[in-house]
């Protein structure tokens, strides 16, 4: 296929859906993913598409979203190794909240399993892959539906909230940096998500690599509040996402590392995961079992961690 060919095709993969990653991207036009990177930089030199760390997504800066159609096919592959471990970090008989978004969505879907569990959320997806668990009870809020993804947003939404006490959030976004943590591009979005957030202990946000290093226009979890990121394997040659994760890292931040491959057969019930080391990894930080990426003084403080987290946590609420 010739240059010009492949880059047709690539901007009409983009327009079509949205937003789309170099790894689909390489693979539908059947080159290597650093010939794609090269068509997307010559693509947006031309106006035609904006680059993001992992791929490449319709021009329009901080304000723009990509609706649920389109999200639904971006990632895919990640956003079920992600779910898939995040469903492991959910115990029998806990309440949680679960944010919109089509990682939480697949999320859900895994989360039909666990007997006693109650799960209050704000999406439509996310409640309607529950609907028919027998042992799980859903919890809705209240709102006004946002069409886009499926959402109840509003007053309604966070003044149901109020009150409300979780043992964690699991929440997604459009983009995820350092240093502002997770943001979205809808202003009622966020102001839900935060209200989310307000009513859990711990805070766990499911981001592929697609997103690490995306800052969008709406922070809705600053990045000292975020215990967990359950994230994908970053592609080799993405040293961008690397490093967002070292600085997500050094922050404190607990990071956990699920191979879009599925990695090996494990038992029913637990999750596969795949250690990936980060290119230039600083000495301060260590690689604990399960992908898990810790600065040296969370290492040094483990067993206080939680207790001070859920200290600071209620203090910011007060």
């Amino acid at each position: 296929m010739f240059a010009a060919e492949r880059r047709q095709l690539i901007l009409e993969m983009v327009r079509a859906n949205g937003a789309v990653s170099l790894r689909e991207l390489a693979r539908v036009v059947q080159t290597s993913e650093v010939t794609v990177r090269r068509d997307v930089r010559a693509l947006e030199a031309e106006g035609l598409l904006d680059r993001r760390h992992g791929g490449a997504v319709l021009p329009g800066g901080f304000t723009r979203e990509s609706g649920f159609p389109q999200k639904s096919h971006l990632a895919t592959a990640e956003k079920t190794a992600i779910a898939d471990l995040a469903a492991g970090l959910v115990e029998e008989g806990e309440a949680i909240v679960v944010g919109a978004g089509t990682t939480t969505q697949e999320l859900a879907r895994r989360l039909a399993r666990v007997p006693g569990l109650t799960v209050v959320t704000n999406s439509l997806l996310v409640a309607q892959a529950l609907a028919h668990a027998n042992r799980v009870e859903v919890v809705m809020t209240g709102g006004t539906l946002r069409g886009s993804n499926y959402a109840l947003v509003g007053s309604g939404a966070e003044q149901s909230l109020q009150g409300l006490r979780v043992s964690r959030a699991f929440l997604s976004g459009s983009g995820l940096t350092a240093e502002r943590g997770l943001s979205t591009s809808n202003m009622l979005s966020a102001s839900v998500d935060r209200a989310l957030v307000q009513a859990a202990a711990e805070v766990v946000v499911l981001a592929d690599h697609t997103k690490l290093g995306t800052d969008t226009m709406f922070q809705t979890v600053p990045t000292d509040v975020i215990t967990r990121l359950v994230t994908d394997e970053p592609p080799l040659h993405d040293d961008r996402a690397a490093t967002e994760l070292q600085a997500l890292a050094d922050q404190g931040v607990q990071i956990t590392v699920a191979g879009a491959s599925g990695g090996d057969a494990v038992p029913p019930g637990r999750p596969p995961r795949r250690d990936v080391p980060l290119p230039g990894q600083r000495a301060g930080v260590a690689r604990h079992p399960g992908g898990q990426l810790r600065s040296a003084a969370a290492v040094l403080g483990a067993e206080q961690a939680p207790q001070d987290r859920a200290r600071v946590a209620d203090l910011r609420r007060r």
